[in-house]
């Protein structure tokens, strides 16, 4: 299985970026998405870019990610996902039954 990983630019090249993520910076590959400035948000699939990101879609990535940590760890991961606290979780529409 493949985890794409939002990570943020700090320096572009026309091919390439050195990206921040959680972990030490990484070169990553931009020749699918093209040349990106500083600051933008990436998700990051085996050192490529494939999507830009809005920072706060790449907060709510992060946040699963770091859940995904914590359920295999043993340890409690509600306070990443403070609007399902305490409440049953609903279908979307088109999946409720007419």
């Amino acid at each position: 299985m493949c985890i794409g990983v939002p990570m943020q630019v700090i320096e572009a090249g026309p091919y390439w970026a050195w990206c921040q993520g959680p972990g030490d910076p990484t070169q990553v590959d931009t020749r699918l998405l093209g040349e990106q400035r500083p600051g933008t948000w990436l998700l990051v699939f085996q050192g490529a870019a494939r999507e830009v990101l809005s920072e706060d879609r790449a907060r709510l990535v992060l946040d699963a990610l770091a859940a995904l940590r914590a359920a295999a760890a043993g340890e409690s991961f509600d306070h990443l996902f403070p609007d399902l606290v305490g409440r049953e979780p609903q279908l979307p529409e088109f999946l409720r039954k007419v």
